[in-house]
């Protein structure tokens, strides 16, 4: 049994599933309400809902899973990065639309630009913008097994 990802060009299509390798999943107590407001604050698009428990949203090709979970605590051990084209417009966005955030966005000298948010429920996300290509290894990264 392989533990590497599956390339996408060799896996089964599943109408079902996101095309996405990896497929967060986050938990909120109201899923009609997490899912409008991602979609409104963050840009995300609804692409499945399943019954009143379960939706899958995309971002580019990137994708996630919303659950319903009464029990759900606010943003508990987990956060999310997405990479947009335009990190400024995207913060607009946010603070547009009530988003808790950090301040406004940072460049940094691996060469993304960033900042981050709250969602309605408490999960962190960072929402990050490839601004130069920088080698690792000028900012302290090493390269491995890859």
């Amino acid at each position: 049994m392989s533990t590497t990802p599956a390339d996408p060009s060799c896996r089964q299509p599943n109408r079902s599933m996101p095309a996405s390798s990896v497929i967060p999943v986050l938990a909120y107590p109201d899923l009609p309400a997490a899912v409008d407001w991602l979609c409104r604050a963050f840009g995300l698009v609804e692409r499945l809902r399943i019954g009143g428990h379960r939706a899958q949203l995309v971002f580019g090709d990137g994708a996630l899973v919303v659950i319903a979970h009464a029990q759900a605590t606010p943003g508990q051990g987990s956060s999310l990065m997405l990479r947009v084209a335009d990190v400024d417009a995207h913060y607009r966005r946010a603070l547009d639309a009530g988003a808790r955030v950090s301040g406004p966005p940072q460049r940094y000298p691996y060469g993304e630009a960033q900042y981050s948010a709250q969602d309605l429920f408490g999960h962190t996300w960072t929402f990050s913008q490839s601004i130069n290509d920088v080698d690792p290894a000028d900012w302290g990264g090493e390269r491995r097994n890859t």
